[in-house]
């Protein structure tokens, strides 16, 4: 954590070693969050690029060296939902969550059978943006209505249906799983 301090005060000072020296210690991890945003490579390396031209330019604005990081996963995060907001449109459908059903029975268990990038790569857009912000971002449904421009209820029903996708295509590769043997 050394170096991450002293890059930091370079960084803040403008200097360019110091600022690359972050980039070269953030930047695979925060190319990941964007994409598991985006689902595009491409489009997750514009968001970083653009992520960190805004933190270096904005680095005055992050206190301390510790906790960098979580400032720059928050300045990736809102660049990956600004991005969706103005290139895609992506719908949304209020479901009352009795609609659903219960998904969370064997919700533990799946969650460690994962492959995420798999996962993400073929999760509906509404459904991974939701996910992502509530599991991994650890926002609130009224947090995530806000950010989105949705209700609270919409918000809801996503995480549920992206739940209930999970499961489906989890169940889904045990089935070709078991075809194969």
């Amino acid at each position: 954590m050394k170096n991450l301090e002293e890059n930091f005060k370079l960084a803040k000072k403008q200097d360019r070693r110091g600022q690359k020296a972050l980039y070269e210690m953030f930047s695979a991890k925060m190319l990941a969050i964007a994409n598991s945003y985006v689902n595009n490579l491409h489009d997750a390396e514009d968001i970083l690029m653009n992520s960190f031209f805004i933190c270096f330019s904005k680095i005055e604005e992050c206190r301390e060296w510790k906790s960098f990081q979580f400032w720059l996963r928050k300045i990736v995060v809102n660049n990956s939902i600004n991005f969706i907001r103005k290139n895609r449109n992506i719908l949304y459908t209020d479901v009352e969550i009795s609609e659903i059903g219960n998904v969370e029975e064997d919700w533990e268990e799946e969650m460690e059978e994962l492959n995420m990038e798999e996962i993400f790569s073929k999760m509906p857009d509404g459904y991974r943006l939701i996910f992502n912000l509530y599991v991994f971002e650890e926002k609130k449904h009224h947090e995530i209505a806000e950010i989105l421009n949705i209700s609270e209820g919409t918000s809801k029903s996503q995480l549920s249906k992206s739940k209930k996708w999970i499961a489906d295509f989890l169940k889904q590769k045990q089935n070709e799983k078991q075809y194969v043997k």
